[in-house]
């Protein structure tokens, strides 16, 4: 009997409590297992503390402008779990999900009773093989892959691929990356390969010499934004920007993208110049007006997404500092003219963010904060939110709802003043729904993370959230 897409996704909630072990041994065997459908695709490898997704859609769009079928896998989702997983720019059929979480599973379980792993694969472990076994099963040409968490332990490096990519780096998730910006780097250096190319973001500092220590060890050719690749925007307004980008392979004068925000430009530099190594690595040609397109095509939710226009209404997954402090800047570039005492700021987010520090990034930007608790059981306490934000900001309202968090927020943008919300993607998750006026596919669902236990330890099966009916 077919396995039917809720059930795959029951077994996959099922998964999410269990702790990370800190090798690849468990997604190598399944790999191997299922005939090493990463080796199957031509790969480009993207990882960073922020700026990877987007740097990630790039590439996959103008890899489809190019005529090539293209796989796109990244994480986390919006709405739906079948956005992780792209082909041509088209999600995961339900049931192609449920046939590929079948195999895995299948596999999983052989090797268990076989005694050749001795745990259950994670929920992240399991959701990178099917993407890979569904992008082997849609023969795709090439594979645009972002990384989880970190690098050199995620699941999805398992992939030998032509080209890796580094957008930016930050003290992100110190507990698992280490404490420094050279033990982060470490990290997510360890994408890197003989054989490979790579292009960073990164331009200078220790994290900067990390990635260039780990690169000359390797062999591995290393382009840097500002040096070997230069980005540069020539205009831009509240729809589009557009910019020059130069590498040593090629020179792309007036590029255009719809995304908003300078940092965007840079992802696109990082996007442009990972796509010449990966032309030049493979042989598949990628021409000029590919880049054009794919670049003006791209689109990516949740990323300085303006949601509508009266009042303006703003959306980005903003969670980290760096990310903070560049959209303080995106937004005081697009909307020059707003008045910070009738702007309003919808915050939310997970209980292992800097919230002190970005809250005081943002806080320049609006008078008013509204804050909801996220639907997660990662969630700040609103309490302990609002606790942090008093004496940052003019007026704190709370709601205990998105609904009625946006009602509010809306109702207390003055008018001329814009709303922003932001804070985590599962924030942003809900905000989508909500402005969407959809209903979410799926339950929210937090990647897993290794456990406090230590590595290899699952929680109790007392202590998983019950998997609601979908």
């Amino acid at each position: 009997m077919a396995v039917r897409y809720e059930e795959a996704l029951r077994y996959l909630w099922g998964l999410r409590r269990l702790g990370a072990k800190s090798d690849l041994t468990v997604i190598q065997a399944i790999l191997k297992d299922l005939g090493d459908p990463q080796r199957t695709f031509r790969s480009i490898h993207i990882t960073g503390s922020k700026g990877k997704g987007s740097t990630a859609e790039m590439c996959a769009s103008v890899l489809k402008a190019a005529g090539y079928r293209t796989g796109l896998y990244t994480s986390p989702h919006l709405l739906s779990y079948r956005e992780r997983t792209v082909v041509d720019g088209k999600k995961i059929p339900k049931e192609k999900v449920a046939e590929c979480v079948q195999s895995v599973r299948e596999s999983a379980d052989r090797l268990l009773a076989a005694g050749k792993v001795d745990r259950e694969p994670t929920f992240f472990e399991v959701t990178t093989a099917m993407a890979f076994t569904h992008f082997q099963r849609e023969k795709v040409d090439a594979g645009v892959v972002e990384v989880g968490l970190g690098g050199r332990l995620d699941a999805t490096n398992t992939l030998d691929s032509s080209v890796c990519a580094v957008t930016t780096l930050e003290l992100e998730h110190t507990e698992i990356l280490g404490p420094t910006l050279t033990h982060i780097a470490r990290e997510k250096s360890g994408i890197f390969h003989k054989g490979a190319r790579a292009v960073t973001g990164v331009t200078s500092g220790e994290g900067y010499e990390e990635l260039a220590r780990n690169a000359f060890r390797l062999g591995v050719p290393l382009w840097r934004l500002g040096k070997e690749v230069q980005a540069d925007r020539t205009s831009f307004d509240r729809t589009s920007q557009t910019f020059d980008v130069h590498t040593p392979l090629h020179s792309h004068p007036g590029l255009k993208l719809p995304l908003l925000g300078s940092f965007q430009v840079d992802n696109a530099g990082v996007a442009v110049a990972a796509l010449d190594l990966f032309s030049e690595a493979t042989g598949l040609k990628i021409p000029e007006k590919a880049y054009r397109q794919g670049l003006a095509a791209t689109v990516w939710p949740g990323r300085l997404e303006r949601l509508s226009n009266r009042p303006p209404f703003y959306a980005d997954a903003a969670h980290t500092v760096m990310s903070a402090q560049a959209l303080a800047g995106a937004l005081e570039e697009i909307e020059p003219e707003a008045s910070p005492q009738e702007n309003v700021l919808l915050f939310s987010c997970l209980k292992d963010k800097r919230m002190e520090e970005i809250l005081a990034t943002l806080s320049g930007l609006a008078a008013t904060l509204v804050l909801t608790e996220l639907k997660n059981d990662r969630a700040m306490p609103v309490k302990e939110m609002e606790r942090v934000a008093k004496g940052l900001f003019q007026r704190i309202l709370v709601a205990p709802q998105m609904s009625q968090a946006i009602s509010l927020a809306r109702s207390a943008t003055g008018p001329h003043g814009y709303l922003l919300a932001t804070g985590s993607t599962y924030l942003i998750s809900e905000v989508e729904a909500v402005a969407q006026g959809v209903t979410v596919e799926e339950p929210g669902l937090s990647d897993p993370l290794p456990s406090p236990r230590g590595p290899g330890v699952a929680s109790s099966s007392k202590r998983r959230r019950a998997i609601p009916q979908v």
